[in-house]
Formats: C-alpha cells, sequence, structure tokens
C-alpha cells in the first residue's frame, strides 16, 4: 500500500520513523511519501519537504507566517493528489495536520492520526473536525481516550512511543570519554529544545545560573537539525555541548533543566529530578492564557494529574527562580523522593505495549478490512 505521512516537527519525525519501520514489518508492499525528516528519510521512500522550514513556535509567529503556511499547505495538497495515497498518516503538528484532514477527507482519501494533537489543552472545538475528517485516531497518552469518548469518539490508545524508546535505549560506555567531559564531577543536563525560537527564549537564562554551581558540569543537550556554529553564542567557561545524543545525556544526569515539550516525559522515564520552563513572546502568552484549558504545562504533571515536577513559566522562569529551585532540588533528600514516587506513578500509567508495532498492526488491520 502507498502511505503519505506528515510530521512537521523533530518529535515527529522521530516517531514517524518507527511507525514507517513497522508498517514495513506489516506490509511487505508499503511505499512512503512524507513530509517529515532524517530518520524518515532513513526508513526509505520520497521525502518532500524537510521540518525543519515548517517550524513555527507561537501564537503571534503563526500568524506572521500565515503566506508561507499557505504555500505549503497548497504544495502538499498538490502532492497528495499527485501521489494517491491509500491512508494519510498526521502526525501531531495540529495548526496543519487538520487542514489536511479535511483537504483529503473532501477527497477521498482514507486518514489517520497518529499522536493526537493537543486540543485537549486549548481549543476543544476543534474534536469535531477530528470526528468529521479522521478515520482513526492513534493517541499515545492515557487520559486522551476518555477525553475524547466525552465528544463521542472512540480512539486506540496504544500505548507511548517515548516510554518505548527509552525502554530500549542502552547508554553508550565511553559517553564522557568521546565528549570530553570530567566523570568525576555530576551532570546539569539542560535541554533547551530543538527550534532556535525556543532555544532564543530558554537557553540563556538555563545557563545563566551555572556559577552558583561550580561542583556541576552544565551539559546542553544541542541537536544537528541546526547548524553547530548556531550555539556558538551561547557558549560559556564550564559550559559542555553534547549534539543528538539526549538519551545518553540523561541517562548519566543528576537533574535537568528541561524547555516543556516531550523532553519532560524523557526526563522523567530516565529517573532524572527536572525543572520545566517555558517562556515566549508576550503576546503569545497573553493569548494563549486565555484559551489553555489545562492546569499544567508539562507531560510529567498532566499524565500523572498532579505537580510531581516545578514548572517555571514566563515571568517566572528567570535565573533567581531556576537557581533557587535547582539548588533545593539538589540538597533536599524529600523533595527528590517525591518527584521519583511520581515518576512511578507515571510509569505504571503510560504502561509498556510497543506503540509503533501495535499502531502499525492496526492500521494495517484498518486498511485490509476497509
Amino acid at each position: 500500500m502507498k502511505y503519505y505521512l506528515i510530521a512537521g516537527e523533530r518529535s515527529g519525525d522521530f516517531h514517524a520513523a518507527h511507525l514507517m519501520r513497522e508498517l514495513k514489518q506489516q506490509d511487505a508492499a508499503a511505499q512512503f511519501r512524507f513530509w517529515g525528516g532524517d530518520l524518515m528519510e532513513a526508513e526509505g521512500g520520497e521525502l518532500v519537504r524537510h521540518y525543519k522550514e515548517l517550524a513555527i513556535m507561537g501564537f503571534v509567529e503563526a500568524a506572521t507566517s500565515i503566506l508561507k503556511f499557505r504555500g505549503y499547505l497548497k504544495q502538499c495538497q498538490q502532492d497528495i493528489l499527485a501521489y494517491k495515497p491509500d491512508v494519510l498518516i498526521l502526525v501531531d503538528y495540529a495548526g496543519f495536520n487538520l487542514r489536511m484532514a479535511k483537504f483529503a477527507k473532501e477527497h477521498g482519501i482514507k486518514v489517520f492520526y497518529y499522536i493526537s494533537p493537543k486540543i485537549w489543552a486549548w481549543n476543544q472545538g476543534r474534536v469535531e473536525r477530528v470526528k468529521a475528517y479522521v478515520d482513526k485516531m492513534f493517541a499515545i497518552l492515557p487520559f486522551e481516550r476518555e477525553f475524547y469518548q466525552k465528544f463521542g469518539y472512540e480512539v486506540d490508545y496504544t500505548g507511548n512511543p517515548t516510554a518505548d524508546a527509552v525502554a530500549e535505549f542502552e547508554p553508550t560506555t565511553d559517553f564522557y570519554e568521546r565528549n570530553r567531559l570530567e566523570p568525576d564531577r555530576p551532570i546539569i543536563a539542560v535541554l533547551p529544545g530543538s527550534r532556535k525560537q525556543e532555544i532564543e527564549e530558554m537557553l540563556h537564562e538555563m545557563i545563566a545560573i551555572l556559577p552558583g554551581f561550580q561542583e556541576y558540569q552544565f551539559v546542553v543537550a544541542g541537536v544537528t537539525n541546526l547548524d553547530p556554529n548556531y550555539y556558538k553564542h551561547f557558549h560559556r567557561n564550564g559550559i559542555r555541548f553534547v549534539f543528538d545524543q539526549t538519551f545518553d545525556l540523561l541517562s548519566h544526569a543528576t537533574a535537568a533543566l528541561v524547555t516543556s515539550g516531550t523532553a519532560t516525559l524523557e526526563t522523567a522515564l530516565f529517573d532524572v529530578p527536572q525543572i520545566v520552563c517555558y517562556r515566549t513572546s508576550l503576546l503569545s502568552y497573553t493569548i494563549g492564557k486565555m484559551v489553555i484549558k489545562v492546569p499544567y504545562i508539562s507531560l510529567v504533571n498532566l499524565i500523572v494529574g498532579r505537580e510531581v515536577v516545578k514548572e517555571l513559566i514566563q515571568n517566572d522562569f528567570n535565573a533567581r527562580n531556576l537557581l533557587d529551585e535547582l539548588r533545593t532540588m539538589l540538597t533536599d533528600a524529600d523533595y527528590q523522593a517525591r518527584i521519583k514516587t511520581g515518576y512511578a506513578e507515571l510509569r505504571e500509567k503510560l504502561g509498556q505495549q510497543q506503540a509503533a508495532k501495535k499502531t502499525a498492526e492496526l492500521m494495517v488491520k484498518y486498511l485490509q478490512a476497509r
């Protein structure tokens, strides 16, 4: 069968690549064409446009990029019609993908959605669009099934691919040597995100507190979808950078400063105490406050249903608060124990279900039954 996939971000590329690998196991004749990234391209098929061209952060930033956005929509629509896929598989990236779901449905193309858009957090009216345009939704967060059921829409919870990836990961034995790190100094992992917009907002503040923690080494998780030279203006004495080694970094870390997103879940699954950080433009934040319907921004707190990790958001995200919170987290054993108790609850709720494999099996089953 012919599969057309759309993943608009780095994490989507990761999850879509694993899904493609499993689809090939279920469908020996699988053919792929996609918008995504390097990991998807490594699985075979035709890359139409790379996600790094699509990354937009915040409400205002999205509005100012509207002409480019419309151009990409038109290109993608024309490409799908020319390819004539058996199914369009959408991976998160709600603003773009829900429009593509409507287009595909109007043209008689079956639509599957892997990794639900976060409409439970804001703009819950989009559920009606999902019901109208998405044939099958494959959710990766346990509370999403109940959320959709409230609107009369049944989804498949197929497990969490991040939990699967962490469970399968084996740390390298030469991490310190390969990255010229000091094996006798504990690591504070700094995960500032993978897009320039969020890194610009987060990283300067995260590394500003280094002088207060001389006994630790701060190691920043860089990504190679950005030019390594980009990171040079963040260099300070004592700061180290590693690239595309986030899991290895977390497996060696004592604590972490993490930009809100999938990385908060990864950090928790490695049992690393963390502070969740987030800041965007004032206008984007003001709009977000009006429309966001959930009490937390981190996946850890959302899944467990209470505050497990501290969230420093917008004005609360500053060097003074960050320094105080990190110092407490590193020295208060009871605080660390509470975090790790919450992490244990998180792992229990997520379970281990081989999400990509289960999703691929169901997708092929549904396609063959049509």
